[in-house]
C-alpha cells in the first residue's frame, strides 16, 4: 500500500459549469432591470433624481429682464405711495394746528401790524424746532410763549423763515390770548416752503398787549 501526499480532489466539471452558467443569468437579469427602469423614465417624461441636469440661464430670453422691470416698477411705485403718504401726513399735521390756532394766529398778525421795531415782549418767547418725522417733512418750530408779568396778557408773535444769506423767503404768525401771569403756552410756526434750500426760523417779533 502506497502512502504519500495525495492530491486535492476536483469538483466535477458538470458544477464549475453550472456555477458559470448562474454567474452569467444574474448578469442578464441586472442587465434587464437597468434598461427597464431607463424605459420607464423615458415614458414619464423625467429623468433620475441624480441624473438632472440645471436649466441653462443662458438661454433664456426675456425672463430675466421681465422680473427685473417688475422689480423695478415695484419699488417705484413704493417710492410713490410713501411720497404720497407723507404729503398727505404733512396736510393733516398742517390742518390739525391751523384748525387750532387759525383765530389767534389771525389776531396776532393785527396787532403786529403797527408794532415799530421788534415789539414789548422779546424776553417772554423763545423757540425750539420740531422733528421732521413729526411733521411729514415739514419746517416747523414751536414758539414758547410765557406770560412774565402779574397780569392776564395777550401776545402776538411773528416769525420769520430765512435762507442761508439771511434774507426773509417766509413769515408767519402766531398768538395767545388771555394767558394768566406765568402760563405758558408752546403755538407751532409752521413754513410752507419746499425742504430745499434749508431755512432756518427767527423770532422777529413779540408784542404783549
Amino acid at each position: 500500500m502506497r502512502t504519500g501526499p495525495q492530491r486535492p480532489t476536483r469538483p466535477p466539471r458538470s458544477r464549475s459549469a453550472a456555477m458559470a452558467l448562474a454567474g452569467i443569468l444574474a448578469a442578464a437579469v441586472g442587465a434587464v432591470s437597468l434598461v427597464s427602469c431607463g424605459s420607464d423614465d423615458d415614458d414619464s417624461g423625467s429623468a433620475p433624481t441624480g441624473s438632472r441636469t440645471p436649466p441653462d440661464t443662458a438661454s433664456f430670453s426675456g425672463t430675466l429682464p421681465s422680473a427685473l422691470g417688475s422689480a423695478a416698477e415695484s419699488v417705484k411705485a413704493s417710492l410713490s405711495a410713501r411720497a404720497s403718504s407723507a404729503s398727505a401726513r404733512a396736510s393733516e399735521f398742517e390742518a390739525s394746528v391751523s384748525a387750532e390756532v387759525a383765530r389767534a394766529n389771525a389776531a396776532a398778525q393785527e396787532q403786529l401790524k403797527d408794532v415799530e421795531g421788534q415789539g414789548n415782549a422779546m424776553a417772554d418767547v423763545s423757540l425750539r424746532g420740531k422733528p421732521r418725522a413729526d411733521t411729514g417733512g415739514l419746517l416747523a418750530v414751536v414758539v414758547s410763549i410765557t406770560n412774565s408779568t402779574d397780569e392776564t396778557a395777550s401776545y402776538a408773535v411773528q416769525v420769520d423763515f430765512t435762507d442761508s444769506d439771511g434774507k426773509v423767503v417766509e413769515t408767519r404768525y402766531v398768538g395767545a390770548e388771555d394767558l394768566e401771569p406765568g402760563e405758558r403756552v408752546t403755538p407751532i410756526a409752521i413754513s410752507r416752503k419746499p425742504p430745499e434750500p434749508p431755512l432756518t426760523a427767527k423770532i422777529a417779533k413779540a408784542q404783549r398787549y
